[in-house]
């Protein structure tokens, strides 16, 4: 039944806010600090649903589509969805939890994301689409190219992993630590900051059981946004049901799963952008809609899901995605700081109560 789709969808908004997981942070704590922390928890999300859904296609209990990939459409559609991002304070999942936290600048870049996507995928910009993603490889996966077992590259993946985990947990930091406000499970969940460790391992495997709750409904495929998101839009455009599917269901709960932790904590808060921020998340919005489509996958779509299968669509997208985040926060962030538009460097997956070091710095709380 569809309707799986947004009981995932809740609950990985649930995880996704009190994780604090967001890619845009991961990337740009690299370029910006030099921080590799919530890089390498993204790489931790990838191996458990790699190790996962592998066992689930060895055992024929599952089907998984790769696409084709389209070199120069992944590879330019990925460094703009990476620019976009940063523009926007958050990648797509981001937009969705953040919005669902009270951020009114991801209310605006979500909006602009997913109508844009609709344009390029059903409106006056599909041409431009389908050029794009026209005369595509015929490679899929990085095991089905070089002929070797998809398990050697998960045992790559998981000794890369292994070893920056180690790395990082090696190196005494200070960490903040708070009484919970309550006892048992809801303290633990909710008065508690999550580990990166704790919300990489969670999203690793709900994005595994996102495929036979999928297939179930005759989807083949897994976690999604940009897609599901632009069908929303279509469904809103012209009423035909045959847009409403397991994928929409599910980034439809994206938002109340993050509004229910987010309140449940006490960190829900409407707060404004100003002028400024507002055209950057209109704009990111756009650059995301654009991107994600041309590159056919978002964060998730791609530097996710497409890699725990070892599509080279997953991490060539994974890798312009990280340079486009790289150019944007050289640009707009670094240039800002310089300039004291932002007084203070906040790490990227900081609390709802804080405001992230984006350029959309100074925020009006209502």
């Amino acid at each position: 039944m569809i309707i799986s789709g947004l009981a995932l969808g809740v609950v990985l908004g649930f995880v996704f806010q009190r994780s604090r997981f967001c890619v845009t942070g991961a990337f740009r704590d690299v370029w910006l600090s030099r921080s590799f922390r919530w890089l390498t928890a993204f790489l931790l999300a990838i191996l458990v649903q790699a190790v996962l859904v592998q066992g689930l296609l060895g055992l024929d209990l599952i089907t998984a589509g790769v696409p084709k990939i389209a070199w120069l459409g992944v590879m330019g559609g990925s460094f703009l969805f990476g620019i976009g991002i940063v523009l926007a304070g958050g990648c797509a999942t981001g937009t969705y939890y953040r919005s669902g936290e009270g951020l009114i600048g991801s209310w605006i870049a979500l909006l602009f994301y997913a109508a844009t996507a609709a344009f390029m995928k059903y409106g006056a910009l599909k041409p431009l689409n389908d050029w794009a993603r026209s005369n595509a490889s015929e490679a899929t996966t990085i095991h089905g190219s070089l002929g070797i077992s998809p398990w050697l590259l998960v045992g790559i993946l998981a000794v890369v992993t292994g070893w920056a985990i180690y790395r990082q947990t090696a190196r005494k930091t200070a960490v903040a630590t708070l009484k919970p406000r309550r006892r048992g499970l809801a303290g633990l969940l909710l008065d508690r900051p999550w580990t990166p460790w704790a919300g990489a391992i969670a999203v690793g495997v709900l994005a595994a059981v996102a495929y036979p709750l999928s297939n179930a409904t005759g989807r083949n495929a897994g976690l999604g946004i940009t897609t599901p998101s632009a069908n929303i839009v279509q469904f809103l455009a012209t009423g035909d049901p045959k847009y409403i599917d397991w994928g929409v269901l599910f980034v439809l709960g994206l938002i109340p799963g993050s509004y229910i932790a987010a309140k449940l904590s006490g960190e829900f808060r409407l707060r404004a952008p100003d002028a400024r921020t507002a055209i950057r998340a209109i704009g990111g919005g756009v650059l995301m809609g654009v991107g994600a489509s041309i590159a056919g996958g978002c964060t998730i779509g791609n530097s996710l899901v497409q890699t725990a299968l070892f599509g080279w669509q997953g991490w060539v997208a994974f890798l312009f995605t990280f340079l486009g985040v790289g150019v944007a926060a050289r640009l707009f962030i670094r240039t800002h700081r310089r300039a004291g538009a932002v007084p203070t460097l906040l790490p990227a997956n900081a609390p709802a109560g804080q405001d992230t070091a984006t350029p959309q710095a100074t925020l009006t709380r209502i």
